[in-house]
This record gives structure tokens, C-alpha cells and sequence, in this order.
């Protein structure tokens, strides 16, 4: 893939995770995938050998969790660091996986490909969420499946929505946008794909010294941060049950499942 075709919110996603490829693998919260078997249940794919889909996969944790189950998965991210972690876990596993380097907002693959196509924890990341969600609908076969799993912030506390999008981008300056469910509905809808089903969970975040490592945040993001959380404000701090306790700082992170259908 030419860099020069990337817009600077996919470059700075592609260098970010390229550098810190290595911390995606073992041992991340993303390595858990109970979220996953969770919404697989309300999946009907066409076949056994269904053919997936994993856009911005990361290490890899979901496209190999539905390999693991038989299906013909392509694994497609920006990092080309980030697909090699791939194809070393799915070797490791004794799986077999496709890996293609490409953004999420442009897929170079034909009309009605894929029986599901799955997003996990990326899309705040993106640049335009939207053109992604239409490349979803087009590379997804007649009755194909869609299934997005990612953090979100309330529809109805803009001041705690502003307020975890803004310590995200000081963690990680590649974040963009947390979004909320009906953001992501009204997305789904006006590409043409039908939400079947949506829901809400608490992920209770690791401490704060992995989640700065994770993304390797600067000394001066770090006390910002530190400073927004001393600062927060009743209502945010109840929005993701933000506590100090014992000199160690915990939250829960809402995560959106949604799955939708072509």
C-alpha cells in the first residue's frame, strides 16, 4: 500500500500502531474475546467455511477467533507491523489466515464479498466512520453480516462524552471519536444496513500505568490526563464509575456490540 494515499488521520493510526504492535499481542484486554463469542450468537452465517471479514484487526484476537470456528477470514489493517503480529499468532494456533493492508474508509475488494465483516475496538480511530460503514455494506453479500464492537460514550451526557474523547486523544494522539449507539445507528441505516441488534457493557480498564504504556503516552499527556481525572466532574466520574482508591485509579469503559444486517 502507497502511504501518499493516506489522509493524516490514517497515517498517524498507521505509525502509532505500527510502533506499539507489540504490546496488542499477549496478555491485552483484546486477547479476552468473550465479547465476541457473545454477539457470534446472533450471527447466521450462510456456511461452516463463511467468508469474514476483520477491518482494522489489530493483532488479530477476533479474525482469529472466527478462524477458529472454520471460516475463511482475511485479517486487513493499516499496520503492516500489526499483520505480521497476525501471522505470527495464527501460525502459533495452527490457523490459516489471509492478511491484506488497507484502510477501513477504502476496501480493494469486489461488490458483495464477505458473508460478515467485524470491527473491534478501531472505529474511534477512523477518519470518516461513515465512508467505512458504506464500504461495509458494499464488500457484505444480500443478507450478510455486520458486527461492530467498540467503545462509546452516552447519548445523553454530552459533558462526559467530551470529556473521555478528550483523555483518549491525550492518551493516544491517533484517537478521533468515540461515538455513541445512535450515532452508529443512524450510520448503519443510511448505508443500508438493518441493526438487529445493539447492547451495552462495562469494561473495567486496567490500571492506569498499562494504559499509558499501551500507547506509549508522553510525560506531559500523562500528567494532563492525571490532571482530568483529579478535575472530573461528579457526573463523569458516575458516567464510568471513575475511582481512586489504594493510590490506584480504575473506570469501567462502556463498549457498544452492535450487529447489523445487509
Amino acid at each position: 500500500m502507497n502511504t501518499t494515499e493516506l489522509n493524516d488521520t490514517q497515517r498517524a493510526a498507521q505509525a502509532q500502531f505500527s510502533r506499539q504492535s507489540t504490546r496488542y499481542g499477549k496478555g491485552h484486554i483484546l486477547e479476552n474475546v468473550a465479547d465476541v463469542e457473545e454477539a457470534a450468537q446472533f450471527l447466521v452465517l450462510p456456511s461452516p467455511t463463511a467468508r469474514v471479514l476483520d477491518v482494522a484487526c489489530g493483532a488479530g484476537h477476533t479474525g482469529l477467533y472466527f478462524a477458529g470456528q472454520g471460516h475463511t477470514v482475511t485479517c486487513a489493517d493499516l499496520s503492516p507491523a500489526m499483520l505480521q503480529r497476525v501471522r505470527e499468532a495464527a501460525a502459533e494456533r495452527g490457523l490459516t489466515v489471509e492478511t491484506r493492508e488497507h484502510p477501513a474508509e477504502s476496501m480493494p475488494y469486489a461488490d458483495e464479498s464477505f458473508d460478515l465483516v467485524t470491527c473491534r475496538v478501531a472505529p474511534h480511530h477512523f477518519s470518516v466512520p461513515a465512508a467505512f460503514v458504506r464500504e461495509v455494506e458494499r464488500v457484505l453479500a444480500p443478507g450478510g453480516w455486520f458486527l461492530l464492537i467498540d467503545g462509546t460514550v452516552p447519548d445523553e451526557n454530552p459533558e462526559a462524552a467530551a470529556w473521555l474523547n478528550r483523555l483518549e486523544k491525550l492518551r493516544d494522539p491517533s484517537h478521533v471519536e468515540l461515538y455513541s449507539p445512535s450515532q452508529w445507528r443512524t450510520w448503519c441505516e443510511a448505508a443500508g444496513l438493518r441493526v438487529e441488534r445493539s447492547w451495552l457493557r462495562l469494561k473495567m480498564q486496567p490500571d492506569l500505568q498499562w494504559y499509558f504504556d499501551t500507547a506509549a503516552t508522553t510525560p506531559e499527556n500523562r500528567a494532563a490526563v492525571l490532571e482530568m481525572i483529579r478535575t472530573a466532574s461528579p457526573e463523569t466520574r458516575a458516567a464510568y464509575d471513575l475511582r481512586e482508591e489504594g493510590g490506584k485509579t480504575t473506570w469501567q469503559w462502556p463498549m457498544l456490540s452492535l450487529v447489523a444486517r445487509r
